[in-house]
């Protein structure tokens, strides 16, 4: 048999070097005078001894014969048209037909696909690269396709050909992009990129844009369909979409899924269950496995929807390999971590959320990535998603990698990643993790250990231009989503539109006020006369930006001690001193978010790795303080006046901040109605004052809408008897004042009825 191939070209296949298989393997054309007569079949067949090309139509079978190596095949077929053909093999004893992933050279992947990706402007870029079950000439099989442009080579591993390198390898597009059709497999299969470099050096990689993992250890990816889920979330959607939520309550209930709530834990008791009052539990399994998002879904959303809370914000769920590192050190960017299911059961999970009217916040890790040899570092071969220089391109600090934002192509993975959260996954915010970090080029780093920017500056310029860009598309495709920094410095505007030069978030963390909450609170009671600024220095810098007030998980770990360890005084005082803590921030401007474990009233550090402590719930004070929760959440929701000019300084007005002396605040709070106001006093110390007059803004009865004190949070039950009529006296520059009683180390809101004024004042007249 004359061959129409040469030795050199059947090598460049047997030791894959070759950047485009289809010119070699496949079925081409063999040419006479300008007509096809005759189309020739290659393949390589590695484990295979004999092959034949099979015409399912028509039952015709073609041998191959082997051409310069034992295992590259051949057949001429005389056909002036090559119709469908498959491959039959035999290797010893073993016989298998399959479709030839070369005989199809369509591609899902345009050619504008790649321009736009190359500038950085694809926004669905997820929808064309990684794995995609897809349908060719009507052969059912998986699409693949990734971004590596300075690999020599890259194959398609799998449990479909035995990890085996040989038996799909890619081709490159435009210099750029590897991608490759192969029939016959499709969801669940488990995949990796075998990525060679010019020196011949091999990678297995999990796909960057891989949908779903295999549970670690594990690090291959699994093809995933993302479309076959029934969302049942329309109205919520909508409802968002014409939303502002900077005039909304946003109350966030942080949670680490992993160590919330084990399943053998939830077996033990009814804690959670709403169904009967809480049992007592001697023994809680800290090593049992995680519940699945589906479980979490019927026990964790009931709980929430009880203490009231408007969104859940959940630590990183994106793919990591280290249970330790808290979801922080992400290596599949695409993928909800299999530790709790599937990408199906995380739909779920959210869908049930906007069932039972809760958002869903996740927190989302752009600022760096770790070094593991299945992810993203020297993804190619070559520094593709860091920075080359280890000035800029690692964080010695943590052990992890920085993206480089400065190329097209990593922006584009980053962009698209925070919208397929919203797109596949309904999510409603994202809470952007150490922005401080990709702001400043020396952050972390001594003198010498980075690089100034362009202008001789310490600014990441890149970083700062990918942010508003993350900012600007995200508002673009999902008005009334949330995106909040958490950034500690003073750099300008952050939760400013990009449109006036800020970065373009609607909310920012507030740290400063975190800091000097907890530095206040920590501090014996007498000493916080000398201490008023702690309270009061927020308001002067509070207009600056759209601040969420935020009690975090990185509050309560690495030894600073839980919120309740933290608080002075004997076992009374320290629950009256969360309490105050919690009543302050819930009545302060702001959005609010704390993290789980708080609201029980946990002792210890928060532990990763075990559940939070629910035994506590059988005892009576955090029963009680479990119920404090509850009833703040419903105040804050109830009254427009804790949050609808969050933002505004007309919502805002000190009555009385001077009073170091007492070490007592007191303000008003106002909503959008001009008519509508809450009167708010704290004192923090447990010194009650049985007659502390302030001043009010109009006169009439003021209703006692909550005391912090009350007796079924444990309190002293020390208050006004349900309100207080105001004096004919002006006092704090406003024309009445009430003479009330304060509680010890209690926060009184006030309320003007004027249902009962209105009742009064025409009684009066009658008489």
């Amino acid at each position: 048999m004359s061959t129409t191939i040469s030795p050199e070209q059947v090598n460049q296949i047997v030791y894959n070097l070759h950047h485009d298989p289809f010119e070699i393997l496949g079925g081409h054309p063999v040419e006479d005078n300008g007509k096809i007569k005759q189309w020739v079949v290659r393949a390589y067949l590695p484990k295979a001894q004999e092959a034949w090309v099979v015409f399912p139509t028509d039952r015709k079978e073609y041998p191959m014969q082997a051409v310069h190596h034992p295992n590259f095949f051949e057949c001429l077929i005389d056909t002036p048209e090559l119709a469908n053909y498959q491959l039959r093999i035999r290797s010893g004893e073993h016989e298998q037909v399959i479709h030839d992933p070369y005989a199809f050279r369509s591609a899902i992947l345009t050619d504008f696909d790649i321009h736009l990706f190359g500038e950085g402007n694809h926004h669905r870029i997820y929808e064309k690269l990684g794995s995609h079950p897809v349908e060719i000439d009507g052969v059912k099989g998986v699409y693949f396709a990734v971004w590596a442009p300075n690999a020599r080579n890259v194959s398609v591993l799998g449990d479909f050909n035995q990890w085996d390198g040989r038996l799909h390898q890619m081709r490159k597009r435009d210099n750029s992009v590897w991608e490759l059709f192969i029939p016959d497999i499709g969801v669940g299969s488990s995949y990796k990129y075998e990525i060679k470099n010019w020196e011949g050096h091999i990678y297995e990689k999990s796909d960057p844009y891989g949908f779903q993992q295999e549970v670690r250890p594990k690090t291959a990816s699994i093809v995933a369909d993302l479309n076959s889920y029934q969302w049942h979330d329309d109205e919520w959607l909508e409802k968002r979409r014409h939303s502002n939520p900077l005039s909304q309550p946003i109350s966030v209930y942080e949670v680490h899924l992993g160590s919330w709530l084990h399943a053998s834990s939830a077996e033990k008791t009814q804690l959670l269950s709403g169904e009967s009052e809480p049992v007592q539990v001697s023994e809680w399994n800290t090593q049992a496995r995680f519940l699945s998002y589906y479980e979490l879904a019927h026990k964790l959303i009931p709980y929430v929807k009880e203490l009231g809370y408007t969104h859940i914000e959940l630590l990183p769920i994106a793919e990591h390999p280290f249970d330790g590192s808290w979801g922080y050190q992400v290596t599949g960017y695409y993928a909800p971590t299999s530790r709790y299911g599937t990408p199906e059961d995380f739909m779920y999970f959210v869908d049930q959320c906007h069932q039972n009217g809760i958002g869903v916040l996740v927190d989302w890790v752009p600022g760096h990535f770790p070094k593991d040899g299945h992810g993203l570092a020297f993804f190619d071969g070559t520094h593709l998603y860091e920075h080359a220089d280890p000035r800029k391109g690692e964080h010695k600090e943590w052990g992890t990698l920085v993206f480089n934002y400065g190329r097209n192509e990593v922006r584009n993975f980053l962009v698209a990643n925070v919208l397929f959260w919203f797109d596949k996954y309904h999510i409603d915010g994202i809470r952007v993790d150490a922005v401080a970090s990709m702001l400043y080029l020396d952050y972390a780093r001594k003198e010498g250990e980075w690089v100034a920017n362009e202008y001789g500056g310490r600014e990441n310029l890149d970083a700062a231009d990918f942010l508003r860009q993350v900012n600007s598309v995200l508002f673009g495709y999902h008005p009334g989503a949330l995106s909040i920094a958490e950034e500690s410095t003073a750099w300008p505007m952050v939760s400013w539109p990009t449109y006036m030069g800020g970065l373009g978030f609607n909310l920012k963390w507030n740290m400063g006020w975190m800091h000097d909450m907890l530095d206040y609170f920590s501090m014996d009671p007498w000493f916080r006369q000398f201490h008023q600024n702690n309270i009061t220095f927020s308001m002067w810098y509070h207009h600056s930006e759209n601040y969420m007030l935020a009690l975090s998980h990185d509050e309560v770990v690495h030894g600073k001690s839980s919120i309740m360890g933290k608080m002075p005084g004997d076992e009374w005082q320290k629950y009256a001193n969360v309490r105050t803590l919690f009543a302050y921030m819930f009545t302060h401007p702001g959005k609010k978010t704390m993290f789980m474990s708080m609201e029980i009233g946990q002792w210890s550090e928060w532990n990763v790795w075990g559940d939070l402590e629910w035994h506590l719930l059988q005892y009576e004070p955090h029963q009680r303080l479990k119920q404090f929760f509850s009833d703040v959440n419903a105040l804050y929701k109830s009254q427009p006046a804790l949050y609808e000019r969050d933002f505004e300084q007309e919502g805002f007005q000190w009555v009385d901040c001077s009073d170091n002396r007492h070490s007592v605040v007191s303000f008003i709070r106002r909503a959008k109605d001009p008519t509508d106001f809450v009167v708010v006093i704290c004192n923090f110390t447990p010194q009650p004052h049985s007659h502390y007059r302030i001043g009010v803004p109009e006169s009439g009865f003021y209703t006692e809408l909550f005391n912090s004190d009350a007796k079924k949070y444990g309190g002293s039950n020390m208050g006004n008897l349900g309100g207080k009529w105001t004096d004919e006296w002006s006092f704090h520059g406003l024309p009445y004042s009430l003479d009330l009683c304060l509680p010890p180390l209690a926060v009184l809101v006030l309320k003007l009825d004027r249902d009962k004024t209105a009742e009064a004042k025409q009684q009066s007249q009658s008489e």
